[in-house]
């Protein structure tokens, strides 16, 4: 029997595209969620899966209708608060949920990489700097990937994120803090998504670097997430789970 997905937003130009990757995959599509018709209970009970890229306005309700489907989500929304954080992590310990700052498996593989660098530069000589740049139409900042980066990076020097994590430098901030990790956000155009991972010492720069051409990379990458989730055991989940990376 095929994997059965709903699709939180489906009107939207993600759900476009996720529709057509849920055909390409060989699962069924139960339908969608829009402002016309935002019944997500009703849709989660005809699905095993519900994809959501919606807006984080939406997910302490989602997660609590979610948690009481009994049914796999797949949560793509950045730009969550610690409240609507805590209440994906409620809903993981009723259903599975995988929850990630970036679907596409390029993206993952370099978060995989950031780690391990983070772990061999020493926090004390090499300084990180997170670059990331979107179209002009995105709302919050420093993005998802960039936080997820920053996260990254943190876990591979063994500190805690919301210690260290800078951004927004503004007006007379004094000397960078030794381990600090710094972020840039741009926005202009039309552009889907650029990062870049600055690891600076005295004597060498390593930059590692993502860039994103269309969006279809994220809803290829959601899908297949949905299909690996689908039955799984309540938990809370990452891409890096779905890839086996984890």
């Amino acid at each position: 029997m095929t994997t059965r997905i709903g699709i939180a937003g489906i009107s939207g130009r993600m759900g476009k595209l996720l529709t057509e990757e849920v055909a390409a995959a060989g699962a069924t599509l139960t339908g969608g969620t829009s402002r016309a018709n935002p019944d997500l209970a009703a849709l989660a009970a005809q699905s095993d899966v519900i994809v959501d890229f919606t807006n984080a306005s939406t997910v302490q309700t989602t997660a609590s209708v979610m948690a009481q489907s009994g049914k796999a989500w797949i949560l793509g929304t950045s730009g969550l608060s610690a409240a609507d954080e805590a209440a994906v992590e409620a809903a993981a310990t009723k259903i599975p949920v995988v929850y990630a700052a970036n679907f596409s498996a390029g993206v993952n593989l370099v978060l995989a990489l950031a780690e391990r660098m983070a772990a061999t530069l020493p926090a004390d000589t090499y300084d990180a700097e997170i670059v990331e740049m979107h179209h002009r139409q995105k709302v919050d900042a420093p993005s998802g990937t960039a936080i997820g980066m920053g996260r990254a990076v943190a876990k591979g020097r063994r500190q805690r994120f919301e210690d260290v994590m800078e951004s927004g430098r503004h007006g007379h901030t004094g000397a960078r803090k030794t381990g600090a990790i710094g972020f840039a956000a741009l926005r202009g155009g039309q552009v889907v998504g650029e990062h870049s991972l600055i690891f600076a010492a005295g004597a060498e720069h390593i930059v590692l670097t993502h860039r994103s051409f269309d969006r279809r990379t994220y809803a290829t990458g959601a899908v297949r997430a949905a299909v690996w989730a689908a039955g799984k055991p309540p938990r809370l989940y990452s891409m890096m789970d779905v890839l086996e990376m984890a």
